[in-house]
């Protein structure tokens, strides 16, 4: 019997870098995609409280979920769609762009895996990292190593168990090489980004001030982090890094509470 996969994202349900993530796995699994309508890249780990949410069937299994973030998504699907039983696996992405460093605690496509593991359901979010190269081919570019890495690593789930306990999930992260380019799997720690200003402001017709912010160069300390996320993308290595949901800072628990007591 085929197990069940429930898919989300953050670029939106019609999105690329979703199509081929169902793509690679239809044969393997029930696959499921509920996906935000329009694009929520960085909307982070967010759920909508403040207005109703509506599914929209667009093909059998295939929903997009008006005004939802990834995070709906997942609470939403899990609770309406799978209140019966729960999906074996959930995976959000594939998303157009990385997800490394501090990064993760922008994306939406992370916190649908975050909200996945809440729901105690074992979670991926996988990522296509992109060049400038990779940039101009657009929709062109070639995903083919993205889709073999999930493929694979959804069958050794499958054949064996997911890796890591409770509230805990695998960000992975795809160099933008071929697959003969790349140099294999790395298990890395969460790199440190450095992080730029583009900012900029105009003024519309009535001369009224905007700000636009934009993506900040892919840059990281790499004096500070070996074998991060960063670095083995920049060598070509397909990056997975487990991630835990409790971020308590316990090397600071003592001096906290020393400070406290001054």
């Amino acid at each position: 019997m085929k197990k069940n996969i429930l898919i989300t994202n953050d670029d939106g349900y019609d999105a690329i870098g979703l199509h081929h993530l169902v793509d690679s796995l239809s044969s393997i699994a029930n696959i499921t995609v509920v996906a935000p309508a329009t694009n929520k890249s960085a909307c982070a780990h967010s759920m909508t409280l403040t207005q109703p949410l509506r599914f929209k069937e667009v093909k059998p299994s295939w929903y997009k979920l008006e005004d939802g973030t990834p995070t709906d998504c997942i609470f939403l699907g899990l609770h309406n769609i799978f209140k019966n039983k729960l999906p074996d696996l959930i995976i959000s992405g594939i998303n157009i762009g990385s997800n490394m460093g501090e990064d993760i605690t922008y994306s939406g496509t992370v916190a649908g895996a975050m909200e996945a593991v809440l729901q105690k359901v074992p979670a991926i979010s996988i990522s296509q990292v992109l060049d400038e190269n990779a940039k101009k081919l657009g929709d062109n570019f070639d995903y083919s190593l993205a889709k073999k890495t999930i493929f694979d690593i959804v069958i050794k789930i499958f054949e064996n168990k997911f890796p890591l306990g409770k509230r805990k999930f695998l960000n992975i992260n795809i160099p933008p090489c071929s697959i003969e380019q790349s140099k294999g799997i790395k298990i890395t720690k969460v790199g440190e980004r450095v992080y730029g200003d583009d900012c900029k402001q105009y003024k519309d017709p009535k001369g009224n001030s905007f700000h636009w912010i934009g993506l900040h160069p892919l840059l990281w300390n790499e004096s500070k982090n070996k074998d991060c996320d960063f670095e083995a993308i920049n060598q070509n290595y397909i990056s997975i890094t487990p991630i835990k949901l409790d971020m308590t800072s316990y090397d600071d628990i003592t001096n906290l509470k020393q400070w406290i007591e001054q």
